[in-house]
């Protein structure tokens, strides 16, 4: 045997300890940071839509060192009017992310450095607001899916370009099969949708007047497009539910639809869909009944459509208290037990707690009554769901002393409140002012809440009242001209009487349209839609052109009489979704914005905190009053929470502990979008689209990302 010298034993002894201490280095990397790629492959973060990560390089430790690592931008932004928005949700994976601009139009980066690897400009795309693409991928390559309008298309995810193979020439039409007689034709899927094996599980957007189409819940075969199963969220006669309508429903009525998304269990193979309101929100004389499956939450066989079990959250919904956001699928333990449960917050600012599988409530749900004085017609139903637990995230009744000490006319307040319908929820619409609290869209919002591995619920809210009434549509108008007839009809609730707008901006000022746009632009944007503005392409030409003429302040070209829209047979209008301002601050005791963190555990309180500030108040020595906001909260494996969401134009960190705030960073514009994290080659990323344009704040169009400085 040949032996080493000692020399050449220790050579070895260095050589290998060097090994091994590369090993363990690297070792520690990856524990730090993650995989070397780890993506954020769906709208939310995953099937589960928790808007959660186990990354954890970027912690409370280093955050003074998180600093912008790229922008981009995206282009298609309104600087004239600061209307356009951005409320993406971008998917980062294999290092490339896909997101969608201000002119909706999707795009695709180079996720380290956000540098453009393509943009598309799609075949009849509207300036609709889109919230991200879904991403899918087998042995013959991966493509995305993406919705404009009415239209989802196919993408090749390597160039953009549409995949001709689906659907008709690489695009559906989302209105095939969901027209009803005398329905209008607007329909849009903004929120991605779900992929179960070869399957692309759809709902949309729908109009929120009586002449909407039908909110079926459908899936497409991924390669083909061709439709492989619907779920008919309003009954055929005789069919489960169809005895909560009146007869012949879905030839009368519209809505009912999954506006927000969904959540998927892949392993059990069902996806969980929650449902909107019938059409009219305000008025359900037309559809006496409990009216399923409205306002559900439904559990739905995945790969065949199949009702599996129901749950729901508003009989006869006529408060526009459809549910906004997808639901979270998560493991708790009550009581010692494990359960796989499903949850879904509300615009009311309650938490619903299921067994996955059953459906059967985790904790406790009453039903519980309320008032039942309505307007002539109307047939409120008797009792609403309210859960024992988890308590509800925001307050729930506004009286007069919840009025706030910046208020300067609070006798004048106080006065109106005493003529209103106030105290309490489901409170049914009358002539009377009647107060929402939370308002008509939260309470949650579409953001949704985020979710962790040990059943804590981190939910962002706002608290600001709103108001409105309903009042005769008995041709109160006859002595208008008819583009003021046009006008109140069909544009008022949103717009105002007086075309001032909402105080907030979420409603646009029509005051100087004659100012900002040409007869053409006004035109196009009535009968096609932009925005959150839905098509009104159910109007005539003849209407279209009046009250395009009476914005416009000119005398109308259009003589021809414009005869009564028969498909508007709802006897009452309402007069807006009215935010309660008073000196530019929400009448009501702040927190007018927060996050809270809700133990499912328990269904106890954790903690609860402003979310958001006014700068102005601040600098007079307020403490934070939370903001209103849009856009959900991302949570990592560090135990941050990111969140931008507010008007304020802010993105923070929260301890998720404490709802302490560890770190802020300014944005180009603000943020109405949930943030996205992910890490390319070990270097995590934290990414936001800072969009704007709701609330008063100026519009942008770039995409922001963060990572710790070297």
């Amino acid at each position: 045997m040949k032996h080493v010298s000692n020399y050449s034993f220790c050579r070895l002894c260095i050589f290998f300890f060097l090994l091994i201490s590369l090993f363990i280095q690297g070792c520690q990397q990856s524990n730090s940071s993650g995989v070397k790629n780890a993506d954020w492959v769906e709208y939310n973060g995953d099937g589960a839509r928790n808007h959660f990560s186990n990354l954890s390089q970027i912690n409370s430790a280093n955050l003074s060192k998180l600093k912008v690592a790229w922008e981009y931008s995206s282009g298609g932004t309104d600087s004239v009017r600061n209307r356009s928005q951005m409320q993406c949700n971008p998917i980062i994976i294999d290092g490339i992310l896909y997101g969608v601009n201000a002119a909706t139009q999707p795009f695709a980066l180079d996720a380290a450095t956000g540098k453009e690897l393509w943009k598309s400009s799609l075949p009849d795309v509207s300036a609709t607001i889109s919230r991200g693409l879904t991403y899918y991928s087998d042995s013959a390559g991966a493509r995305v899916f993406f919705g404009g309008g009415k239209w989802i298309y196919a993408l090749d995810a390597s160039t953009g370009h549409l995949i001709t193979s689906f659907g008709d020439s690489g695009k559906l039409d989302l209105s095939i099969g969901i027209k009803r007689p005398q329905s209008d034709e607007y329909v849009s899927s903004n929120t991605p949708n779900t992929i179960y094996k070869d399957l692309l599980i759809t709902g949309a957007r729908l109009a929120e007047t009586e002449t909407a189409m039908l909110g079926d819940v459908r899936a497409y075969n991924v390669h083909s497009g061709k439709l492989v199963w619907t779920f008919k969220t309003i009954p055929e006669n005789k069919e489960k539910g169809a005895d909560t309508w009146p007869a012949d429903a879905r030839t009368n009525i519209g809505g009912a639809n999954v506006w927000a998304g969904m959540a998927i269990d892949r392993e059990r193979g069902i996806v969980y869909a929650p449902t909107g309101s019938a059409a009219f929100d305000f008025y359900g004389g037309n559809r006496k009944g409990a009216n399923l499956f409205a306002n559900c939450l439904l559990a739905l066989d995945a790969s065949t459509g199949k009702l599996l079990w129901y749950y729901q959250f508003v009989h006869h919904d006529i408060w526009d208290r459809d549910t906004p956001c997808p639901p979270n699928l998560v493991t708790i333990r009550v009581n010692g037990k494990k359960i796989d449960a499903v949850v879904q917050i509300t615009k009311q600012g309650t938490v619903f707690v299921f067994d996955r599988v059953s459906g059967v409530p985790v904790f406790p749900i009453e039903e519980k009554a309320f008032a039942q004085e309505a307007v002539n017609g109307e047939f409120p139903y008797a009792t609403q769901p309210v859960p024992v637990k988890p308590l509800p995230f925001t307050r729930q009744a506004f009286t007069e002393n919840d009025f706030n000490k910046l208020v300067s006319n609070k006798d004048s307040l106080v006065a109106v409140l005493k003529q209103a319908r106030t105290g309490s929820p489901y409170i049914p619409i009358t002539e009377k002012m009647t107060i929402f609290f939370p308002g008509t869209d939260g309470g949650a919002q579409w953001g949704g809440a985020a979710a962790d591995e040990s059943g804590i619920l981190y939910v962002p809210a706002k608290e600001i009242p709103c108001y409105t009434t309903l009042l005769p549509a008995i041709d109160p108008y006859a002595n208008f001209s008819p583009g003021e007839k046009v006008y109140m009809q069909h544009c008022s609730s949103c717009h105002g009487a007086d075309k001032k707008g909402s105080h907030d901006g979420t409603y646009p000022a029509l005051t100087d349209a004659d100012k900002r746009l040409n007869a053409q632009q006004v035109f196009n944007i009535i009968q096609k839609g932009q925005g959150r503005m839905a098509s009104f392409a159910h109007l005539t030409v003849e209407q279209i052109v009046v009250v395009r003429d009476y914005l416009l302040n000119k005398s109308s070209t259009a003589e021809t009489f414009i005869a009564k829209d028969t498909r508007n047979q709802i006897p009452y209008r309402h007069t807006g979704y009215n935010r309660w301002y008073s000196n530019g601050y929400p009448v009501n005791e702040p927190p007018w914005g927060t996050l809270t963190a809700v133990d499912l555990n328990t269904g106890n309180r954790k903690w609860q905190v402003a979310l958001g500030e006014y700068p102005e108040l601040i600098k007079k020595g307020l403490p934070a009053t939370g903001t209103d906001n849009y856009g959900g909260p991302l949570v990592t494996g560090s135990g941050l929470i990111f969140i931008a969401a507010t008007r304020d134009e802010k993105i923070r960190a929260f301890n998720k502990e404490d709802g302490q705030i560890l770190w802020t960073a300014q944005l180009p514009a603000a943020g109405y979008a949930s943030p996205s994290t992910y890490s390319v080659k070990g270097k995590q990323f934290i990414v936001i689209a800072c969009g704007g344009g709701k609330l008063n704040t100026r519009s942008g169009d770039k995409y922001v990302a963060f990572s710790l400085t070297d």
